[in-house]
């Protein structure tokens, strides 16, 4: 038989400790701290549920809905941006670090949030966004009239002037979201950076005093309750400070995309892990300063290289940094078309780079991508959820995924309204467009889906929801919402938190992984991302003919939980997925 290239023991990976014989005594004790092994429920707080009926998701809307996330087994919650904002880049440019965005509520709110959310056991986790403020910022302000203590706060550059007497920016250095990186200020006369929005200006974390700014931002928010931080865009937190030009990329002659240049002096720079070190410090100190209250913990959003974000986790030297940097090879380098080595390749390589005593993570879609049925086609949905959940480590899971909502790329140029989509105008607009992944959940057959009693939500509901929603999933005999939840229950058990994980491609179209333990029934998860009927033998990937039975199945499955199965001929259809026991 084939030697599989990756056979790895979880626990140990978790715990870098031996095993003992017994260790795994029942389903409901653990032995892994409670972030290693859970299912991150991200919430778009915009497009969640509205309370107030303004159109607008709030604070009081996500807090009524949190016993839908506890009776489908969800167990933590990453809430996008809640904090005061202009709303330029929908709280992804921040005026006030400490308060609560007006149409999202009050500080009461969120703590009633936090005191709900700990009654039903579930975890709460902020999206933090270090790189860059709004400009309305008191702090960007106070720089910009050079403030003392505040001059340096962000980056600023008389920018060059030419022979014929015009001031350009300092570099070639083009912006995420299109355009140059630098924008002239007529009050302080100087260019500063900002490497997204205009509105959204780069703090410079060479200058100690930000560092210590920030420091004070994330002790009050761990004061209030949360268990810990995304960090938003972490890479680009530095730039050299010689600021010169970038090399051409040499995939575009136009000097807006950022495709533009090579980002060697503007992103992924040394410091940004040791930043990274510093912000571990302060939550594991934290933590050990309320031993009383769960492991406060950081996930790093970076698109960044392998190797650069195994050391995220831990360096060379044994720092410990990111407790999950984020892990986006499902949504890179995995596409609808992609066979079964594809899926193999990008699973092991995460496991072979990933540090030992460390937890793997796996990020199936978020708000900035498109979503998983729009990905993989919907008929991929059960099978990719059950590629996601039933891996070893964590499972990311952005709102309505359980679902199988899908993209609303029908939408206008007069309802877009996100940034990058804005700046390169109405020709270009749906290629960039991420409006169409945040459209409101989908909760019911209801007007606007149940989201809102709005006469116009800030962004249209998809008018799919008539057919899908979450009442409807509720009520029909097999739902994407039923498999999801099954999959939640199956996670709880011993052999899904510490068992030995090997996979492999049995065809180019189907691929299988098994979690086993000593005195454990093993548990199949086999997927076929093929657009045909495939026939597979699982006899050598089992070393031995053993019976299968059905775990989980998907909604359009021929086969039913409880139903036993042939190993050495398995017929799955197109982008089916099983989970068995195996017997």
């Amino acid at each position: 038989m084939r030697a599989p290239l990756i056979q790895i023991l979880l626990f140990s990976l978790l715990n870098s400790g031996s095993i003992m014989a017994g260790l795994v005594k029942s389903d409901t004790e653990d032995f892994i701290d409670w972030w290693q092994h859970t299912v991150f429920y991200q919430i778009y707080p915009r497009s969640f549920m509205d309370s107030n009926g303004d159109g607008i998701g709030d604070l009081k809307g996500i807090t009524s809905k949190l016993r839908y996330l506890a009776d489908t087994g969800i167990t933590a919650t990453w809430l996008s941006p809640i904090f005061q904002s202009p709303m330029v880049d929908f709280g992804y440019d921040i005026s006030d670090y400490k308060a609560i965005q007006p149409e999202y509520g009050t500080m009461q709110d969120f703590e009633e949030l936090i005191d709900t959310a700990f009654e039903l056991g579930i975890k709460v986790v902020l999206d933090f966004v270090p790189n860059h403020s709004s400009d309305q910022h008191e702090w960007f302000k106070k720089s910009a009239a050079r403030e003392p203590g505040y001059e340096d706060f962000y980056v600023w550059h008389d920018g060059i002037v030419q022979e014929n007497g015009t001031r350009v920016p300092p570099n070639n250095w083009p912006s995420v979201f299109y355009g140059s990186a630098w924008e002239w200020h007529e009050g302080r006369e100087q260019y500063y950076l900002h490497q997204f929005t205009k509105e959204q200006p780069d703090l410079n974390y060479r200058n100690p005093k930000v560092v210590q700014a920030m420091d004070d931002v994330l002790l009050f928010w761990l004061n209030k309750g949360v268990a810990g931080f995304r960090i938003d865009a972490v890479n680009h937190l530095f730039e050299d400070e010689s600021l010169k030009d970038e090399p051409l990329s040499g995939k575009t002659g136009d000097s807006l995309s950022y495709d533009y240049t090579e980002h060697i002096y503007s992103r992924d720079l040394p410091e940004v892990l040791e930043m990274i070190h510093h912000w571990r410090q302060l939550l594991d100190d934290f933590s050990a300063k309320h031993p009383e209250r769960p492991t406060r913990i950081m996930m790093t959003e970076a698109y960044a290289g392998l190797t650069q974000l195994a050391d995220y986790y831990e360096d060379s030297n044994g720092v410990r940094g990111s407790h999950l940097p984020f892990n986006f090879h499902f949504i890179t380098d995995v596409k609808g078309d992609s066979d079964a080595r594809d899926y193999v390749y990008n699973v092991e390589k995460w496991l072979i780079y990933m540090p030992r005593g460390h937890a793997a993570n796996w990020v199936m879609g978020n708000h900035d991508n498109p979503r998983v049925a729009s990905r993989f086609g919907p008929a991929s949905v059960d099978a990719m959820n059950m590629l996601l959940l039933t891996l070893p480590g964590v499972a990311v899971t952005y709102n309505g995924e359980e679902l199988g909502m899908v993209d609303y790329r029908e939408l206008s140029w007069e309802d877009t309204v996100d940034p990058p989509a804005r700046n390169v105008g109405e020709e270009l607009y749906q290629e960039v467009s991420r409006d169409p992944v945040r459209t409101p959940f989908q909760w019911s057959s209801e007007t606007n889906a149940g989201f809102s009693t709005a006469t116009k939500t800030w962004l249209p509901v998809h008018p799919n929801y008539l057919e899908l929603n979450l009442e409807a999933q509720k009520a029909a005999n097999r739902s994407h919402y039923q498999v999801y939840k099954d999959l939640l229950e199956l996670r709880k058990s011993a052999i899904m938190r510490v068992g030995r994980f090997n996979i492999e491609p049995l065809t180019r179209w189907v691929f299988a992984f098994k979690r086993s333990y000593p005195n454990f029934e093993s548990i199949i998860t086999v997927i076929n991302v093929s657009d045909k009927e495939q026939l597979v033998d699982l006899s050598e990937f089992l070393s031995q003919p053993k019976k299968l039975v059905v775990e989980v199945s998907g909604v359009d499955s021929k086969y039913q939980p409880g139903q036993s199965l042939a190993a050495s001929a398995l017929l799955l259809a197109a982008r089916e997925g099983l989970v068995c026991r195996l017997v």
